[in-house]
């Protein structure tokens, strides 16, 4: 049995199960709040990007976008599937640094790139580095200089497209604290410093117009916003880009609602459209690169949780609580972020009510899921939130001093224990005494 078009699978005990393994007994083994992933499917997803263009024999890179979730174990994922790395900043790079993840297939973005954060990408010898403003470029050309090196770059760029999504994640759009703006000048007077650089290759141009996007259209316009520009600096300067890197923002299945299209039908419409701009322009096809990151990592994680207190308001809502919440999985506090859920000990059981999910931090806002509908709930069930792989444990945080979960990778019935559950030790180790 499947889970209403979510990954996973109800076994012969009627419990959730993931990637072979039954969930009561994760919960159980290790704890909850937990994290669980399936690398089986953040396997296939990688592979669904890398197949696609490998079909239309295209030159590209597939980066995976390390801000939806990093941890050693998951980069050891993404270099086993030969994919590239995106990273922003020092903390994240280091972390790939320790997962021994090859320093020539990262790209490092970021609004404000540090002195400190430079130095490690030069110093590592990173492939490439995304600049968003001037003051990195005069930045980096003097880092450059007295390291006496060279360095890859792309020139982030902010087409003016309000894509289809919440405002928190709308990246490409006029007003923007990300990259140059097309309209204004701003993208070729930055381009006028980098062309013909001595220290700075410039490779081409960066677009990433938002995230949770379900429709290309938008994508295609950002292409041709693109080659409006580049179409200028052929006739004014000659150059041609080696790279065209179209950023992510994929969307995924959250709930009913969501309406995901094949990443495949992404690719090619990419790929037709910046073949017939290439082709009126005349000019050699740039290599594409991509940067998905919920893609990969969305739809295979799970978050478990232990049911604690209910209340029950006449007339009004049913309320259960959880284990965890915001300090777990912010995104619904933060804009109002979606999700599904299931009794994983009571997967096959009919639903007979709708509760809301609270969670345990103080704040009214803390609310996981409003009206999921769920059969009878006991205190002690376990509680699965379905595709949370993406920007929960990358947002977690110690509000209430909660410490942070553990997290479980599961693949084809075996499950490893990747980051281990903080301890309050943890939680207050930085602590100093006043008095």
């Amino acid at each position: 049995m499947i889970i209403d078009n979510h990954p996973f699978k109800v076994n012969e005990l009627g419990h959730l199960e993931v990637g072979g393994i039954d969930t009561t007994y994760l919960a159980s083994n290790y704890g909850t709040p937990l994290y669980v992933y399936d690398v089986e499917l953040i396997r296939k997803n990688c592979r669904s990007f890398v197949q696609t263009f490998n079909n239309l024999n295209i030159n590209a890179k597939v980066a995976y976008a390390s801000k939806a979730f990093s941890s050693i174990a998951m980069l050891q994922v993404i270099k086993q599937e030969n994919l590239c790395l995106d990273v922003v900043s020092e903390g994240e790079l280091y972390t790939a640094i320790q997962a021994d993840f090859p320093t020539e297939k990262i790209h490092m973005h970021g609004n404000n790139k540090s002195e400190e954060e430079l130095t490690m990408a030069i110093e590592n010898n990173i492939g490439c580095i995304v600049i968003d403003n001037f003051n990195e470029i005069h930045l980096l050309e003097s880092l450059l200089e007295k390291h006496e090196k060279q360095m890859d770059v792309l020139l982030r760029v902010t087409p003016g497209i309000e894509s289809k999504t919440h405002q928190y994640i709308m990246t490409g759009n006029e007003d923007s604290k990300f990259g140059f703006n097309l309209n204004n000048g701003q993208a070729e007077k930055a381009f006028c410093l980098l062309h013909e650089h001595s220290r700075i290759q410039f490779k081409g141009l960066h677009c990433h117009i938002g995230s949770q996007i379900f429709e290309t259209d938008r994508f295609l316009i950002a292409v041709e916003l693109l080659f409006q520009e580049l179409n200028t600096w052929k006739e004014k300067h000659g150059y041609t880009p080696e790279v065209l890197n179209l950023g992510g923002g994929f969307g995924i299945r959250y709930t009913e609602k969501d309406n995901p299209i094949p990443y495949e039908f992404y690719i090619e419409e990419l790929v037709k459209a910046v073949r017939n701009h290439s082709h009126k322009m005349g000019i050699p096809m740039p290599e594409i690169w991509l940067e998905p990151g919920r893609a990969i990592v969305g739809n295979a994680g799970i978050t478990l949780y232990t049911i604690g207190s209910q209340k029950h308001i006449p007339g009004t809502r049913d309320y259960i609580s959880i284990n965890g919440g915001m300090t777990d999985n912010l995104r619904p506090a933060l804009y109002q972020a979606k999700y599904e859920g299931v009794i994983a000990n009571k997967a096959s059981h009919p639903p007979v009510r709708d509760v809301s999910v609270a969670g345990k931090c103080c704040e009214s806002g803390d609310m996981l899921i409003w009206d999921l509908p769920v059969p009878e709930v006991n205190n002690g069930d376990v509680l699965a939130v379905f595709s949370t792989g993406a920007y929960g444990y990358s947002m977690a945080n110690h509000y209430n001093r909660l410490p942070k979960a553990a997290v479980v990778f599961v693949e084809n019935g075996t499950e490893k224990l990747v980051v281990r559950r903080e301890s309050y030790m943890d939680v207050t180790k930085n602590d100093l005494h006043y008095v």
